[in-house]
Order: structure tokens, then C-alpha cells, then sequence
């Protein structure tokens, strides 16, 4: 079974994301438990978490069909240590707060090194602070984003998921997120149905698809390999619909969140109906 969806607006609190999934026709949805540029939010309420929980009992979203992404601020392999344990503590809430929700995963990007630290040292900060969440927290996994690797970001190689994962104690509650469009960005192709398959098959021998938790559906803006992160409707960028219609009708994608993060929100209902449609082909 295919999950898709979108990245909805929580606006106006958490309890309204899955009415804007249900409105687009979505199967999935990604959204942020909290405004995703401040460091510190208000504690989640009672009769909001009672609210999402019961939006989502009605409309049809168990947790493996959703996603939900950490703040941008975040950056796990920060090579200073105050802003290091500053970002911990973001973390941990965030963490805590799909706890609360009843949610089974949190999707984040998984830091930079800022060119002052290895990258192999950034790494292992990475990897101690989700090893440090997960201590402190029960049922949710750490879902590590691939990125463009744009600056100094970590993760736009398979071998840097692949990295942190080794070093996760927990390997029950460690997976990935795929990005196609940063994937496409930091030089892996997939433009045809063969491209496909090469890359796909990288990811199962770096990685393994046992690890993958959810995908982010975006064509991209820029060329193979630019490592620059810029997102485009679906078939309308440097990727093409081909890559689209494969991940559709391949079964390895089946039971998590495909979730588009494409720049036209009013364009969502259509391309998610078009990737059903691919999907009914199979």
C-alpha cells in the first residue's frame, strides 16, 4: 500500500494537519509539532494531543503514515559545544513531543560541520546525539534526512547515513528519509528507469531499504550533482516524472510516508492523485 502525501500546515496548532492532509486527497503527511524556526515552543496541551489523536483516528492516518520533520535550527554535529547541547535540547523536545502525539518517527536533517570541525568528527556528533534521544525517549525513531550537500551539510552521501547508523545503539529505532531532489543534488542519478535502479540498489547496499522510513518527493530545480537544494513541481524540473512513476509502482516503497515538499501547494491534490495513478499501474 502506497502512502501520499504532503508536508501540511499545522497553523492554528498540530490538531489541524491531518483535516489539510484529508483535504488534498493525502494518504500521508509530514508537518512540524511546533514553529519550525524558534528554538523553544509552548508545551503541547492536553486537549490539543487529544485532538490530533482523534483527528487522525477519524480521517484514517495510523503513525507509520505520517512524518514529522524537526526544526531547521537544529544542527546535531555543531562543532561548538554550546550550541551543540543547544541543539540537543531542541532535539529531545521535538522527540518528546511526537511521543506525546502518539507518533512513531521524527524526520531531521543531520547537521553541519560548518567547516570547523572533520567531517568524520561531525559525524560522531551526530550519531552521539540521537544515541543521547533515544535514551530518553520510548516508540519514536530517529529518521535521518539525506541532504544536498549544500555548505557544509552532512549526509548527502549514502556512506554518511550509513555512518550513523553503525553508531546508533538502538538500530530498531534509527532509520532514513530519502529526498529525491537532494539526492539528485549530490550527484546520485534518476532520470530514467535504469538510473533508478542503479541508485536504489546503492541505497540497499550502503544502507539497506530495511532502514527507510519515509521519502520526500521533489523534482529538482538544478543539474545532476550541483549540491544545490532547490525543489520543483513533480516533472517539471531536472529529475522528469520517470523517477516519480518508478517509485510509485515499486513495492520497496510500500507501508511509509512519501511525502511531497513541492513549492506549488496548490498543485498537491493533482500530483498526489497523478502518483495514485502510477501507483494503480503496478
Amino acid at each position: 500500500m502506497k502512502y501520499f502525501g504532503a508536508h501540511v500546515s499545522a497553523s492554528g496548532g498540530v490538531e489541524n494537519a491531518p483535516a489539510n492532509a484529508h483535504a488534498i486527497g493525502a494518504t500521508a503527511f509530514a508537518l512540524f509539532t511546533k514553529n519550525q524556526r524558534q528554538w523553544v515552543a509552548a508545551p503541547l496541551r492536553a486537549e490539543q494531543i487529544a485532538a490530533f489523536r482523534k483527528a487522525c483516528d477519524e480521517l484514517g492516518y495510523a503513525p507509520a503514515q505520517i512524518l514529522p520533520h524537526d526544526s531547521y535550527l537544529i544542527n546535531l554535529g555543531h562543532p561548538e559545544r554550546e550550541a551543540l547541547e543547544k541543539s540537543r535540547t531542541a532535539f529531545l523536545d521535538e522527540m518528546r513531543r511526537c511521543e506525546q502525539l502518539g507518533l512513531d518517527r521524527l524526520n531531521f536533517h543531520p547537521g553541519s560541520h560548518l567547516q570547523k570541525i572533520a567531517e568524520e568528527e561531525s559525524l560522531d556528533r551526530i550519531a552521539e546525539s540521537i544515541n543521547l534521544a533515544l535514551d530518553r525517549t520510548h516508540g519514536v525513531t530517529a529518521v535521518i534526512e539525506n541532504t544536498a550537500g549544500q555548505g557544509s551539510n552532512l549526509g548527502f552521501r549514502f556512506e554518511h547515513l550509513a555512518y550513523l547508523i553503525d553508531r546508533v545503539e538502538d538500530k530498531s529505532r534509527v532509520g532514513v528519509c530519502i529526498d529525491t531532489c537532494h539526492a539528485f543534488a549530490a550527484g546520485y542519478d534518476l532520470r530514467t528507469a535504469e538510473a533508478c535502479d542503479a541508485t536504489f540498489a546503492e541505497l540497499e547496499r550502503v544502507v539497506g531499504f530495511r532502514y527507510l522510513r519515509g521519502m520526500h518527493l521533489n523534482d529538482a530545480m538544478k543539474p545532476l550533482d550541483s549540491r544545490v537544494d532547490r525543489h520543483t513541481p513533480l516533472g517539471d524540473g531536472q529529475i522528469g516524472i520517470e523517477c516519480f512513476r518508478y517509485i510509485a509502482r515499486d513495492k520497496r516503497f510500500d507501508g511509509i510516508p512519501l511525502i511531497l515538499e513541492t513549492p506549488d501547494e496548490a498543485r498537491w491534490s493533482e500530483e498526489i492523485a497523478r502518483l495514485k495513478a502510477f501507483a494503480g499501474e503496478a
